[in-house]
């Protein structure tokens, strides 16, 4: 390369492409990079290199190497270090680190699904382009069983509003194929954020599990729940008597409109009485709901008797949600909050089809939250409004 100054960053890139093309793009990206994690130390500073100012705040403290494997290839990074008590963490590290667990994550998911860790090598490295050892891979996948589990035992703090959910997934197990329960806590954090809060994999949806894993956590420091939101799940209600006792449950609107389905006896009633639930959990409040639900149990009585007693025993528990703020009911009368993520999670879990294990599992479904859970806890605007206007 011919005399390139070093003090012009873009020249440097120019000259590099202009030499060697796509082939050097891995170092044009790391002088680019370099050069951008320079300026953002400047910004968290106040004050350019060796610039006296009063604004400056924390002085520049060198850098420090860190090599980051990437689509484009091995970079060699410099990292700006800072002193004095200021806090400074580059942002491009930050979302290359994400990229890194994605990679990670990639690595599990073959491995997952019975790929050899030699094959899992050569997909890598012809994807990337980087020398992947059957090593890296077992130990990407150990790395990750580490992080995920740092991530599923975190400290937890106040928790507004929580959704539960469960899904099923098939599991192989002493030589038998069996359907595994997957629950999933999700919650809107005081500050209005979403947070996927916690996952367990278990046998079933037994009152036993559900009570295991909502003490897990508490025991991680959730506190201030002020209404839980999910289906009917079996063993849930039990569940949330003895763990948290007083708190108000919501029952999830879209799964009673469709559990109300199998209680009309004519089909040319249920574009009705779907047209009846609606108006009942679209009330202006509490009161106008229970006199349109009453409405409807006297008409219903007399055409549809089982419609009748199945809606005054069940649309109550979906009427809850009128004691919360006016600006948050919608959010918070389904659980339609987690579809998103589960469509995630089915996504990844429809091509395995087959777990060979519970960890297996766990691992996987793990990662996936974990993304979502970052991606909505670094959101710029918040899920819900949580202070008053």
């Amino acid at each position: 390369m011919n005399d390139m100054t070093e003090d012009n960053p873009i020249d440097q890139i120019m000259e590099i492409l202009i030499e060697q093309g796509f082939e050097g793009m891995d170092q044009a990206m790391t002088i680019l990079i370099n050069e951008a994690m320079k300026i953002e130390r400047a910004c968290a500073l106040r004050a350019n290199p060796y610039e006296r100012t009063s604004a400056r705040q924390g002085r520049a403290n060198g850098y420090k190497s860190k090599n980051v494997k990437s689509r484009l290839g091995r970079l060699d990074l410099r990292v700006p270090q800072v002193r004095d008590g200021i806090e400074f963490y580059p942002s491009a590290l930050e979302k290359g680190e994400r990229s890194e667990r994605a990679l990670k994550l990639a690595m599990a998911e073959m491995y997952i699904k019975g790929v050899t860790t030699r094959k899992v090598s050569g997909v890598l490295e012809k994807l990337c382009g980087l020398d992947f050892s059957s090593s890296d891979v077992s130990r990407a996948s150990q790395l990750l069983d580490k992080e995920l589990d740092l991530w599923r035992n975190r400290p937890l703090g106040e928790v507004t509003y929580l959704l539960l959910d469960a899904r099923y997934e098939k599991v192989r197990m002493n030589g038998s194929v069996v359907s595994c329960a997957v629950l999933v806590a999700t919650g809107v954090l005081a500050d209005g954020k979403r947070s996927v809060l916690g996952v367990a994999v278990s046998m079933s949806e037994a009152e036993v599990h559900w009570r295991d894993f909502l003490l897990s956590l508490k025991k991680r420091g959730m506190h201030g729940v002020k209404l839980v939101t999910s289906d009917n799940h079996s063993g849930l209600r039990s569940a949330l008597e003895s763990t948290l006792a007083g708190v108000p449950w919501q029952r999830c609107q879209v799964h009673l409109q469709r559990n109300a389905s199998a209680y009309v006896p004519k089909a040319h009633m249920r574009e009705s009485v779907a047209a009846d639930i609606r108006s009942i959990f679209n009330a202006p409040d509490r009161e106008e709901a229970d006199r349109l639900l009453n409405k409807a149990i006297e008409n219903y009585s007399k055409t549809a008797g089982r419609l009748a007693v199945w809606m005054e025993e069940n649309i109550p528990e979906g009427l809850t949600v009128f004691a919360m703020p006016e600006k948050h009911r919608r959010r918070l009368r389904t659980t339609n909050m987690v579809e998103r993520q589960n469509r995630e999670i089915k996504r990844r879990t429809r091509v395995s089809g087959l777990f060979p294990s519970e960890a297996s599992l766990l691992r996987l479904i793990s990662a996936v939250l974990m993304e979502v859970s970052e991606e909505w806890e670094s959101a710029d605007k918040a899920y819900l409004k949580m202070k008053a206007d």
